[in-house]
């Protein structure tokens, strides 16, 4: 790790200074990831994991290392970043060559030259949960103190998370909102177009446009934006 360490304070003001309207939520995650390896003693790589629906994939990692470490884990179905993250805890592996909790994935850890790690549970909406994993290459790299300071961290991270991912979620369902806002407008538009041709009802209408989407396999807007985009031209 080559990053300066970063004082704790100033980390914190950093995850509260993170502005939703310029980033998005994976910049969220990885900024959580970057400030963790520069805040935490010990803390050689960092990464985020989020479980939905009970897939678990890393968001945001500061090296290979930490994601192939998680990967092993998904496949595995089960491990400390895992455990983390269901039971909403701190689950610390402090010695690698002696953990016998998940021993294909403690060896597997070994090997990379990652000898401790510690994982912390992050609520951030209900239908989304997930873990802050810290990787280290010396056995018992994160004492009681770091611990703490790894939890409290933890906290302001899930606040900044929870925020992007209600930021996210509005601004999606927004996009969503607007979309079909236009498509029933460009419909409407359509179907006037057809009643004052064919001299029909407004239902009328609307059914044309339906068996011609049907017809040619095309989204109904689709068809009604070449419509009106046709009559535009017309001289």
């Amino acid at each position: 790790m080559d990053k300066q360490p970063l004082d704790p304070t100033e980390a914190f003001a950093a995850l509260g200074r993170v502005k939703l309207s310029e980033t998005d939520l994976n910049g969220v995650l990885m900024k959580v990831a970057e400030l963790a390896q520069r805040t935490i003693p010990g803390a050689e790589e960092v990464s985020v994991t989020l479980v939905r629906g009970g897939q678990a994939h890393t968001a945001a990692y500061t090296g290979a290392v930490a994601l192939r470490l998680d990967e092993w884990q998904y496949e595995l179905g089960r491990g400390p970043c895992i455990d983390a993250a269901e039971g909403g805890v701190v689950v610390s592996v402090p010695d690698t060559s002696k953990d016998g909790r998940w021993p294909s994935w403690a060896a597997a850890a070994y090997a990379e030259g990652v000898q401790s790690s510690l994982s912390i549970g992050l609520p951030i909406q209900d239908a989304v949960i997930g873990a802050l994993n810290i990787y280290g290459t010396k056995p018992d790299a994160f004492d009681v103190d770091g611990v703490t300071l790894a939890q409290t961290f933890a906290g302001y991270a899930s606040v900044a998370m929870a925020n992007a991912h209600l930021y996210d979620t509005t601004a999606t369902l927004a996009n969503h909102m607007q979309s079909a806002m236009e498509s029933r407008a460009v419909i409407e538009q359509a179907k006037g177009i057809v009643m004052g041709q064919r001299r029909c009802t407004a239902d009328e209408a609307f059914a044309i446009l339906v068996k011609v989407s049907q017809d040619t396999n095309r989204k109904l807007r689709d068809v009604a934006a070449a419509l009106v985009d046709n009559v535009r031209r017309e001289p």
